[in-house]
């Protein structure tokens, strides 16, 4: 029996990769819901949504949502209210469209959230897990973490079946802001001093993220807040060793103890960077893979390889 499922956010890095998953399955409809549907180019057919705009998007025979479209975590948000911007475009949009998904009768509504709902590091504890009390910390988190009510509040009056997913940092080809810096550097040969980071930092490759998102719209038990990873969790030093190997470098990590690498972050200004790479994030990956029977089907060696490759296309 055929479905159709449609993916807000098509056009952007989850987006695109759900789209494409969904184009591999022979009994589902994908349809795209971006601003200008009459220039998609992808996948199955368009509707017009826009995140900010008034108008909803038809919903009309739709089987399951996938709610990507977002406002994207920056690090230097220049908004005069960062939690209102957010909160409009995370919370309130995702509010308001999953109550046009109740009135048209869908069934199941996926939404791709973020491991930064449950906080920033897991220092000094174990991994993250979906019964964790949230700890969002900044505006973006925030608007995730009250996204997620409103659609739990749906689901538990018997209204829709809702599936969150919180992933880590998402990487793949076309990757921006901090994976593609530290794509750049190492590509580039720089001496980096991150040889002796033991911590390890929880990644997913986007298309084992968007297999699991296409999972999840139609498994029975796909119902609840599921964590996100790679099977894979290497420390920062061997991750970045295996980007460098996976574009055919030779990593030239400088072996400088984490301390160290903290006093200058807070010396100079850099504190919150050098704690995204110093300190630990890891995700604890049973609930997800013991109540779904998924696992994640790409090696994180492959997710590496195809982003690095995707990178050194694009500098050609």
């Amino acid at each position: 029996m055929s479905r159709s499922v449609l993916v807000t956010g098509a056009t952007g890095f989850v987006g695109a990769a759900v789209m494409a998953r969904l184009a591999q399955l022979p009994d589902v409809h994908p349809i795209a819901a971006v601003r200008q549907p009459e220039r998609w180019a992808g996948p199955g057919r368009a509707v017009a949504y826009d995140l900010l705009a008034e108008g909803l998007p038809d919903l009309a025979g739709i089987d399951a949502v996938i709610h990507c479209a977002a406002r994207v975590h920056v690090m230097a948000d220049t908004d005069n209210d960062p939690l209102q911007a957010y909160r409009a475009a995370n919370a309130e949009a995702t509010a308001r469209l999953a109550a046009h998904a109740v009135q048209c009768g869908v069934r199941r509504f996926v939404f791709i959230s973020s491991i930064k709902v449950n906080g920033e590091t897991t220092f000094g504890r174990g991994p993250f897990t979906p019964d964790d009390v949230p700890a969002p910390q900044d505006p973006y988190s925030q608007s995730k973490l009250e996204a997620e009510q409103a659609l739990l509040s749906l689901a538990g009056r018997g209204e829709l079946e809702v599936a969150i997913i919180r992933p880590p940092l998402v990487y793949g080809p076309g990757v921006k802001a901090n994976f593609r810096a530290m794509m750049k550097a190492l590509n580039r040969g720089w001496p980096l001093p991150f040889g002796a980071l033991h911590n390890r930092r929880n990644m997913i490759a986007v298309q084992n993220l968007a297999d699991l998102t296409v999972h999840c719209t139609d498994a029975p038990a796909a119902t609840g807040i599921f964590l996100a990873r790679d099977a894979e969790q290497p420390t920062t030093t061997q991750l970045m060793a295996a980007l460098a190997e996976a574009l055919g470098r030779k990593p030239r990590l400088l072996p400088i103890p984490a301390a160290w690498l903290r006093l200058a972050g807070t010396a100079l200004g850099k504190r919150a960077v050098i704690s995204r790479l110093c300190d630990p994030l890891e995700v604890d990956l049973q609930h997800t893979t013991t109540r779904l029977g998924w696992v994640p089907p790409l090696p994180q060696s492959e997710g590496l390889r195809l982003a690095a490759k995707a990178y050194q296309k694009e500098l050609k």
